[in-house]
């Protein structure tokens, strides 16, 4: 299960936990409102839940894409948030500099998959000794994950975990290998899957990334299926206007629908 935390509930119902939200802060009201109907959702279905967004998005494809309304009105936010719905919060950084200021608004600090071989930011993200979600690059086997995770044991710091969010296939697709998960799971560390950036198209030649959200049950079924800890999707009122990552999100109105699916297939998986 996750690290203890002290404002993460649920814990005791045997589910799968949830890292789940926008993928960036766009608004104050589209921010606060999903984590608020994700809390509604896996409270009824007693799913252990962290809320997800980024304050800032600095692996952008174009110039002009968004990356944020400023990283500290963005973290005051997610400070608020984390106050007044009681949930934990967790957050990307993308610079050793970024790892101190995060952590004083963010449960758990996350390693985006391009930089996860970056000594000194995974450095930084330990030292502050908070948990250390690292997302498995795009080209790095699950194998090699281990040695990421050594770079912040080495602060003193084992509160790490895994995601896998796909694999590079060719230049513009992803492909989930599921041999991962347990492969990933030796280290004794939680791992995850994160359901909507493995069904990303990257590297359009419109220099906006696509993705099949229509995929997202199919692939979070077959992940709950081989046994993964934890799952990371991030969801929107409208993915078709969101500021980030829009093509390959969930739609939060079909969030119950999804988990409640998963939460009955993790039971038959607890009952093997």
């Amino acid at each position: 299960m996750l690290y203890d935390l002290p404002n993460l509930r649920n814990t005791d119902s045997g589910n799968f936990f949830l890292l789940a939200g926008p993928c960036v802060v766009e608004t104050e009201e589209i921010t606060y409102n999903t984590a608020l109907r994700i809390k509604e959702i896996t409270d009824k279905l007693k799913i252990p839940f962290v809320f997800k967004a980024s304050y800032r998005k600095a692996n952008r494809s174009k110039l002009d894409s968004f990356q944020g309304i400023g990283d500290m009105e963005a973290l005051k936010l997610l400070g608020r948030i984390k106050k007044e719905l009681n949930v934990p919060i967790v957050t990307d950084i993308h610079n050793p500099d970024e790892a101190a200021m995060a952590a004083e608004y963010a449960d758990i600090l996350q390693i985006p998959a391009f930089l996860c071989r970056q000594t000194d930011l995974l450095e930084a993200a330990g030292r502050t000794g908070k948990i250390v979600n690292i997302k498995k690059g795009q080209f790095l086997s699950p194998e090699g994950m281990k040695f990421a995770a050594q770079k912040v044991f080495e602060t003193g710091n084992n509160r790490v975990m895994l995601t896998d969010r796909g694999t590079t296939f060719g230049y513009q697709d992803l492909i989930i290998d599921y041999r991962g998960i347990p492969e990933m799971q030796k280290t004794g560390l939680p791992v995850i899957l994160d359901i909507t950036h493995s069904l990303q198209q990257p590297n359009q030649a419109g220099g906006i990334t696509g993705g099949r959200p229509d995929l997202i049950d199919t692939v979070a079924r077959a992940g709950i299926a081989v046994g993964v800890d934890g799952l990371f999707l991030e969801t929107h009122p409208n993915p078709a206007i969101a500021m980030s990552d829009g093509a390959n999100m969930l739609h939060l109105d079909k969030l119950e629908w999804l988990l409640t699916r998963l939460v009955k297939l993790r039971k038959a998986v607890n009952n093997l």
